[in-house]
């Protein structure tokens, strides 16, 4: 069977999260996205796992159900050096066992829990639960884990069993780094908030043999995603280097020289582009047989409302995402598989711009310094207002 996933979310107990994201709020609203199968995030939490408990059926092995969508135990953990990782944990029980095993002093109070470990050392403790393991938004400048690596093997020493891209990332630029290979790439959306311009914006589709921790294990591991779909990765906030302060884009030569101070007195971070430059061993992409497509999209909402100019959560935007969800019956099957004609007759100029994305005719600002991306689809606009990337002529 084909799953669409996402196994990267947190819940009400991680810093930053939205305090509507329980499973009562997370579970409808995934499958109006068009998911079937989540993460639960914060999986080491044990007010979360209570809360789990509460609200889900123990439907299969490792599986908790409710009538909306299936959810498998997932945690974020932040290691040594700042650097996350991503774990997908067997059932409950093993990840009550996990938390009671971690060193670290706020897992009963943030559902990201930080511990002095470093990747190899948290490997070890969740290889031992049979759990799966990877480093989340792999090339993120603030954590990362080749912010601080130039090698996945000097950060774990033993092959891990996933690599997540990231919202600044896509599989083509991941194959671009020789030593990727032989991994999987997941997709995932790291929201933390239960709407679906958040949950769902990255996802894996994956054919399963059944909703089972076990077949998630399996198609992991025997490489079964069948498609990553996700954001243009110029879109992402960490995309370009960039000022955190202004947004500036600043050439990655020039930042350095300027020990990465921005003229406006903020802190300048390498770009994931720049950083993959950095450990790449081909200019072009050099994807093994098994590795599926990378198909970019954009939340519904969040294109409705570009094309538009109104707020994400407008009136305007939310009655047409409605109509769009209505007539096809998920975000995700209006985006990927309705027939362009057929939104055409509900809404004419987010057909168009559906179709840009699904002919990769986008035109694209790109973000960075923790600023994302913008969509622009008046050309002659975006001419005339294009950033500028700071050269050594206009530093």
């Amino acid at each position: 069977m084909f799953v669409n996933a996402d196994f990267h979310i947190h819940s009400c107990f991680s810093m930053a999260s939205s305090k509507d994201m329980l499973i009562k709020n997370i579970a409808p609203k995934a499958k109006l996205k068009g998911l079937s199968l989540l993460g639960t995030g914060d999986g080491l939490h044990p007010k979360w796992l209570d809360i789990i408990e509460e609200n889900t059926v123990n439907s299969a092995e490792g599986i908790y159900s409710t009538d909306d969508a299936d959810f498998v135990i997932t945690t974020e953990i932040e290691g040594k050096n700042k650097i996350h990782h991503l774990i997908i944990i067997p059932d409950i029980t093993i990840a009550r066992e996990i938390s009671e095993k971690l060193p670290s002093k706020n897992k009963n109070v943030d559902g990201r829990p930080k511990t002095n470990l470093n990747g190899a050392e948290i490997l070890e403790l969740v290889r031992e639960y049979d759990c799966l393991i990877g480093p989340a938004h792999a090339f993120t400048p603030w954590t990362g884990m080749y912010k601080s690596f130039d090698s996945i093997y000097d950060c774990y020493e033993k092959k891990v069993d996933f690599v997540e891209l990231g919202l600044s990332a896509d599989t083509y630029m991941a194959d671009t780094v020789g030593e990727l290979k032989d991994f999987t790439f997941l997709s995932n959306s790291d929201a933390h908030s239960p709407w679906p311009h958040r949950l769902g914006r990255e996802f894996n589709q994956m054919e399963l043999q059944d909703i089972s921790f076990s077949s998630i294990k399996h198609a992991i591991k025997h490489s079964d995603i069948k498609a990553n779909y996700g954001l243009v990765p110029n879109l992402g906030k960490y995309h370009m280097t960039a000022c955190t302060k202004c947004f500036k884009l600043v050439d990655p030569e020039i930042a350095k020289s300027a020990k990465m101070k921005c003229g406006c007195g903020g802190r300048i971070k390498k770009g994931v582009d720049y950083r993959i430059s950095e450990i790449s061993d081909f200019d072009e992409p050099h994807s093994p047989d098994f590795r599926p497509p990378y198909v970019h999209l954009m939340p519904l909402a969040e294109l409705i409302s570009t094309v538009y100019g109104k707020g994400v959560t407008t009136k305007t935007v939310q009655n047409i995402w409605q109509k769009l969800v209505d007539a096809f019956g998920s975000e995700i099957d209006a985006l990927i598989n309705a027939d362009i004609s057929d939104i055409e007759r509900i809404d004419l100029n987010v057909s168009k711009a559906i179709e840009a994305f699904r002919n990769n005719t986008i035109d694209v600002t790109p973000g960075g310094g923790g600023k994302y991306g913008e969509i622009n689809f008046d050309l002659e606009a975006k001419e005339k207002n294009s950033p500028k990337i700071l050269t050594l002529d206009n530093f």
